[in-house]
């Protein structure tokens, strides 16, 4: 195990990689208690570093490469120390402080090599099956991080909430993922609309795929709806929100992207400004015991 200074300065990369790649976590860790901050960071930072693998590597195998070290990693295989990995360390000393199950972190790794090809998103499930394994596992995870007690009744909001979270980045980022031929628009939902993936990764708007798009919005919502309702089965949880306040970014997006004509052109979403205020609105909300999204 690393020493304290060695450790130290791996947080204080995490965090550093964190605020510059992933301001909405950034920005929501901030306000979980002072001590737990850094871990948070270290499991974003190791989020952020398996998401993008696809952008760092030209071909799939080295990017296979790379998600199998970190696979290594995670259950004690490594090759190597990971001292010169400030993210593998933190992760680990994090993993170590908590116990965090590391067959949630093996399978956020595994679920990435989809990333790495263009092979299309089969159907809805698949995708609500991915974005569990990434997007609801990392809230879950933080939430553990936060406090085990509260986290244990956290299931069913972590679920919907990862779900509604990873399908409004999906749509705000489809058009960097059309551009390199990357379609995560299930094909049973394209096909209810008349259209496959060529289409969806074409460059060329049409009624169809705007149709498409508009039912997986709806979709979105419809799990955002969801976590909803989960919070407010769970009742005033201010020591684990933290990790779920960006869910008030998720309506102000989906009523963006509705507004897109062209969906290719550019990410649509909440300006920073109004991103920053909606999560310390958020924070306030839950800090008071009310449900914050």
């Amino acid at each position: 195990m690393p020493d304290a200074a060695i450790l130290s300065a791996a947080y204080a990369y995490c965090a550093e990689q964190v605020r510059a790649q992933d301001r909405d976590r950034f920005l929501a860790a901030l306000f979980a208690p002072e001590d737990k901050r850094r871990h948070l960071f270290a499991l974003y930072a190791f989020n952020l570093d398996v998401a993008r693998v696809r952008e760092v590597v030209r071909e799939a195998l080295p990017g296979e490469v790379r998600l199998a070290w970190w696979r290594e990693v995670i259950e004690g295989e490594g090759r190597g120390e990971v001292e010169g990995h400030p993210v593998a360390a933190a992760l680990l000393d994090t993993t170590e402080c908590f116990a965090l199950p590391r067959a949630s972190l093996t399978a956020l790794v595994d679920a990435r090599i989809f990333d790495l090809y263009d092979d299309p998103m089969p159907t809805v499930a698949d995708l609500e099956g991915y974005a569990g394994e990434t997007a609801a596992a990392l809230l879950q995870l933080s939430a553990l991080v936060l406090s085990p007690q509260a986290s244990a009744r956290a299931g069913d909001l972590s679920g919907h909430g990862g779900v509604a979270i990873a399908m409004t980045g999906l749509m705000r980022a489809f058009p960097i993922h059309a551009a390199r031929g990357q379609c995560y628009l299930p094909l049973d939902l394209l096909a209810r609309h008349g259209i496959g993936r060529e289409e969806a990764v074409s460059g060329k708007v049409s009624p169809p795929l705007l149709a498409a798009l508009a039912e997986f919005r709806g979709m979105a919502a419809g799990h955002l709806a969801a976590a909803r309702g989960a919070a407010e089965h769970l009742g005033p949880s201010p020591a684990i929100a933290a990790p779920y306040l960006p869910l008030a970014l998720v309506a102000g997006d989906l009523k963006a992207l509705a507004r897109v004509s062209d969906p290719f052109s550019a990410v649509a979403g909440l300006s920073p400004f109004r991103r920053q205020f909606a999560l310390w609105r958020a924070a306030r909300r839950a800090a008071a015991g009310k449900v914050w999204f």
